[in-house]
Order: C-alpha cells, then structure tokens, then sequence
C-alpha cells in the first residue's frame, strides 16, 4: 500500500459468508483486499493487493486469545512485524480507544471514537428487525487518530450505505508513508471490531 490517494474507502461485501471488505483509494484503484478467516480462536486478517487473492501483502494477528483488550501484530508479506494496533479494553466500554504501536513496540498514535452516543443509536436501532437495515444511513460514528501531541491525523467515518457497509479514510494532515501503512492496517483492524460491537 504505497503511494496512495486519500480518501481510502472501504466497502463491506453483503454477499458472501466471511467478514470482508475492499479498500479502493480515490483513483478508484484497488488498495487490498481484506478477509477475517472464519472459525479461528484468535482471530486472524488476511489483507491481499486484489479481490483475486492472488498476493497476500499482510496479515493481521491477535497476540493472545480473544480477548477485551487483546493486541493485533501488523506483518507484512515476509513476516516481519511492522506494528499493531491494542485496544484499551475497559476505556473502550463506553467509547471505543485504540493505541497504533510502531515497529520498536512505542506508542505513536491514538484512535478515539468521536462521539460515542451515535454508535449507541446506531446499534440500539441496527437491531430492530427490517428498521436494521436502514440505520446506516441515520447515524455514522468516526473515530479520529491523534498523535502524541494530541494533533488530528486521520479519520474513518462510516458512511450513509444500506447495512453501514461504507467507509472513508481521510487525512487531515501530512503523514510519512510508513505511519500511512501502520494507520490504514490499523483502521482495517478496528472496523471489523467495532461492526462485530454493533
């Protein structure tokens, strides 16, 4: 994931049995392909260049068993881990909190939900059978990293979409390509958490 053209959207499959989603940058170019590997005890991403899954370029994994506040290891197509992404896990019971770790094991960013009562409607409603499917397009949390100095970086913000199935990437400040890969892996991490929470 080089080079990239923000926004990143990310666009949630509704046809097929597994968790996975297709990441395309603004060019409409497909960035990767994102699949949650079903029936697994610790859960487990494989992220490929195209929905062909012909390259797999990362894969995302739990550190430990499943867990509240379990960490999930960034590694690339050879193996070597280039960061992770932990969940704070009672600080996320009310409002969702995420730490982005780098490649050393030190803290670089925070993800933090922006408004935690909008992912409360929209889960409290999601549930209503036949009104569920319609609730993506009344309430759309976002989360917003910051870095150490408590500047905004990026922001995911779920967009209107039948089911929520639609998401956008935005930068709000300049970056160096290697946090682009850490945030982004990242994000794609915690949206499969925080669909599964609702």
């Amino acid at each position: 994931m080089k080079d990239l053209k923000f926004p990143i959207n990310f666009k949630f499959n509704v046809t097929t049995l597994s968790n996975d989603f297709t990441a395309k940058d603004a060019s409409g170019r497909t960035v990767a392909y994102v699949r949650e590997k079903m029936f697994k005890l610790k859960e487990a991403i494989d992220i490929y260049d195209n929905t062909n899954k012909t390259n797999l370029t990362y894969t995302i994994k739990a550190d430990q068993w499943i867990d509240f506040s379990a960490a999930y290891s960034f590694k690339d197509a050879k193996g070597k881990e280039i960061g992770k992404i932990a969940r704070k896990g009672w600080a996320s019971i009310w409002k969702a909190h995420y730490e982005l770790i780098d490649q050393h094991q030190k803290l670089q960013y925070h993800i933090r939900e922006d408004n935690a009562l909008v992912k409360v409607m929209d889960n409290m409603l999601g549930n209503i059978p036949i009104l569920g499917g319609f609730t993506g397009y009344l309430f759309n949390p976002s989360y917003t990293v910051t870095d150490l100095n408590g500047q905004d970086i990026c922001q995911l913000k779920k967009e209107p979409s039948f089911f929520g199935r639609k998401f956008k990437l935005s930068k709000l400040k300049p970056i160096d390509n290697d946090d682009d890969e850490r945030i982004i892996l990242g994000f794609m991490m915690m949206v499969l958490l925080e669909r599964r929470r609702g």
